[in-house]
């Protein structure tokens, strides 16, 4: 989609003016996957007007392949406007005018499914789901088993205002059932399914091979289950072609407990038969803007699942490329340099620990000088 960000702090109807810039939650993880290096291929409809032009373009800019963008004759290209304001308070504030939009109206007959399948990872977000009953039965088709189907990872994204009935939550856990790797916040699983713990998480989930629980500025746990893996990540999809089918609109090193319920045993993380759960809380961050950071928390973690990283460095990197869109204004941010990540991602428990991340952080010509480790 295109979205307004404000000119300045304040309810919709005080602010003056808006900045245009380009949002959707898997336009967002494709373009900073694709500014990470990667092969990135944005698969959605667009409306036959500017805003849908300058979405393509804008998109295809970080080096995103949007030629299975298809454009809609009939349909609008889908807008929305935002306070300033933290999602998470009560002075935020969106108006979306999505209904009836060109990506509102994808379906099986419509969308190129070889394209969107044809990456060694699949993304997909909860909100296509929302949009419409056609959106919701492509995402059942790209979230069905088949031989030779791509890693699907699913982010839940439960946005209550855009579902238009009660059953939201329940779709929504049963195509994260379905997925390889799931990414839910510990307060959405709470709202939407009544769910309290990472455990509690895993047992409603038990399909998928990784579940990353986020904790917001505390952190994220991922589990990963001994059974499924990832072992297939070099010959699933297109046979070795190093990237990322994007469908839809659009432990670290700490003693005790995560903040989840995990107990933390370093690196490896916390085992038993069925897996193992490893925690990394969040560095610290001078945040600017929230929005956005669950998207590139979501690429940075599925870049290192691509370079086959171990599960506390995919949890890091995840972290990084979150706190490069939480210390810039729009929803979509560069993210830092990969020799840069890996730099940080390699620190001991104490310097992770003492990690403080400002605007700015990514440019900073040395890791020492980005990461401000006292």
């Amino acid at each position: 989609m295109v979205t307004f960000l404000p000119s300045r702090a304040g309810r919709l109807a005080d602010v003056p003016s808006f900045h245009r810039a380009i949002g959707g939650a898997e336009s967002n993880v494709a373009c900073v996957l694709a500014a990470a290096g990667h092969s990135a291929r944005w698969v959605s409809r667009v409306g036959a007007d500017g805003f849908g032009q300058h979405l393509v373009e804008r998109i295809t800019g970080y080096g995103v392949d949007t030629g299975a963008v298809r454009t809609d004759p009939d349909r609008p290209t889908g807008i929305y406007f935002r306070t300033a304001a933290d999602r998470d308070t009560d002075a935020h504030e969106v108006a979306y005018y999505r209904a009836g939009s060109a990506a509102s109206a994808m379906s099986v007959a419509d969308v190129d499914l070889a394209a969107a399948r044809s990456g060694r990872v699949l993304h997909l977000s909860g909100i296509t789901a929302a949009l419409s009953g056609t959106c919701l039965e492509l995402m059942r088709e790209l979230t069905a088993p088949r031989p030779g189907r791509p890693l699907v990872s699913f982010d839940v994204n439960h946005r209550p205002a855009l579902w238009p009935d009660a059953d939201g939550p329940q779709v929504l856990l049963e195509l994260a059932r379905r997925a390889d790797i799931v990414f839910v916040g510990a307060d959405e699983a709470r709202r939407a399914w009544g769910l309290h713990g990472g455990r509690a998480i895993l047992e409603a989930l038990p399909g998928p091979a990784v579940v990353v629980v986020k904790q917001g500025r505390g952190g994220a746990t991922a589990f990963e289950r001994h059974t499924g893996g990832f072992e297939g990540l070099d010959t699933r999809g297109s046979g070795g072609r190093g990237g990322v089918g994007f469908g839809g609109l659009g432990a670290a090193g700490v003693e005790g407990r995560g903040a989840d319920g995990f107990e933390d045993r370093g690196a490896d993380g916390a085992e038993d038969a069925d897996g193992r759960a490893v925690f990394v809380p969040a560095p610290d961050v001078d945040v600017v803007a929230h929005v956005g950071a669950g998207d590139a928390f979501a690429a940075g973690f599925l870049s290192a699942t691509l370079r086959r990283l171990p599960l506390r460095d995919r949890l890091r990197h995840g972290h990084l490329f979150a706190a490069a869109a939480l210390t810039t204004p729009g929803d979509l941010a560069a993210p830092p340099a990969r020799d840069r990540a890996d730099r940080l991602a390699a620190l001991d428990d104490a310097a992770w620990g003492r990690l403080r991340l400002g605007p700015g952080w990514t440019q900073a010509e040395q890791a020492e000088e980005e990461a401000n480790i006292p």
